[in-house]
């Protein structure tokens, strides 16, 4: 038997060389990207009953049903989503100007608000009685209150507002906002280090706030938490990843229930959404999400096939 020339003997060790590091490089961003928990809530969501994905979100039946811009808000970064039941409209707020927004479920801008003293406003949340809730990230703290008729600037300093903690966090504090009708706590979303679900028992406009206490939950799926939802109708939870360009919905002992990915192609996304920021869902069950300068989406449910 003739032995190797010593062109292949050449060419050997560098291809394994190669190979070994793109299989070390896929296996690291399958853990990073939890490719392998994905993976096996993909074949649990197949075996799921029919009724369990009645009574959830369920997002492998959501389709895109708008997608269009935010008119004006092109230099702004749309960051947090809220949708009031009181109004029936949404609310975003802005991060390069600070600033809320208050704008039609079809993208319609209503009016604007400047936000003083705020450095970078990430979320806002509708509460039930009324008020509205803004999370300053980078200063850490919560400003809750009531938005009369013709306000066009609102100042921090003149608001009740709750310190959150995490002083060390810098920018990678709390994005994600929700209010919780069933338990009537505030839910909140950090970002990352550590990233995680908290969870604020918040009073009446004259009394105190809870202790910021750590919601149990289990793998996440997600690289990053951007914001965070309540569905009002289950109860049930849905996250929204920037890095892993996912929707991730949350049972009520936070254990992912479905998924779906925020991929052109997929859901009749013709392109992806980079950079979302802010998800919101209506008490009709349509999902909301805004992305970074000033895109808009809307998702919502196709009615189940009948038996066949």
């Amino acid at each position: 038997m003739s032995s190797p020339s010593p062109r292949r003997c050449r060419w050997r060790r560098p291809l394994a060389l190669s190979l070994l590091l793109v299989t070390a490089a896929l296996l690291l961003a399958g853990h990073l990207l939890h490719w392998d928990d994905q993976l096996g809530l993909y074949w649990h969501e197949q075996r799921t009953s029919a009724q369990t994905r009645q009574d959830s979100i369920w997002l492998p039946d959501y389709q895109l049903t708008l997608e269009t811009r935010l008119a004006g808000l092109e230099e702004d970064e749309t960051s947090g989503l809220t949708w009031s039941p009181l109004t029936g409209t949404l609310f975003t707020v802005t991060g390069q100007n600070p600033q809320l927004v208050e704008f039609t479920t079809s993208g319609v801008i209503l009016r604007r608000i400047r936000l003083d003293g705020f450095a970078d406003p990430e979320a806002v949340e509708a509460l039930d009685d009324g008020r509205l809730a803004i999370v300053d990230e980078r200063r850490h703290r919560l400003a809750v209150f009531h938005l009369a008729p013709g306000v066009e600037r609102l100042d921090l300093d003149a608001l009740p507002s709750y310190d959150l903690g995490f002083a060390d966090s810098g920018n990678k504090g709390f994005e994600g906002l929700a209010w919780n009708p069933h338990t009537r706590r505030l839910l909140l979303a950090k970002e990352r280090e550590p990233l995680g679900l908290f969870s604020l028992p918040f009073p009446g406009e004259d009394g105190a706030a809870g202790t910021l206490e750590p919601v149990p939950s289990g793998h996440l799926l997600v690289r990053d938490l951007s914001s965070v939802t309540i569905d009002p109708r289950s109860g049930h939870t849905l996250l929204l990843s920037d890095e892993s360009r996912l929707l991730v919905e949350l049972d009520l002992q936070g254990q992912p229930r479905s998924f779906i990915g925020l991929f052109g192609g997929l859901h009749g996304l013709a392109q992806g959404i980079k950079q979302a920021e802010g998800v919101a869902m209506d008490a009709a069950g349509n999902i909301y999400v805004v992305g970074e300068p000033n895109r808009f989406y809307v998702f919502s449910r196709r009615p189940a096939e009948a038996p066949r």
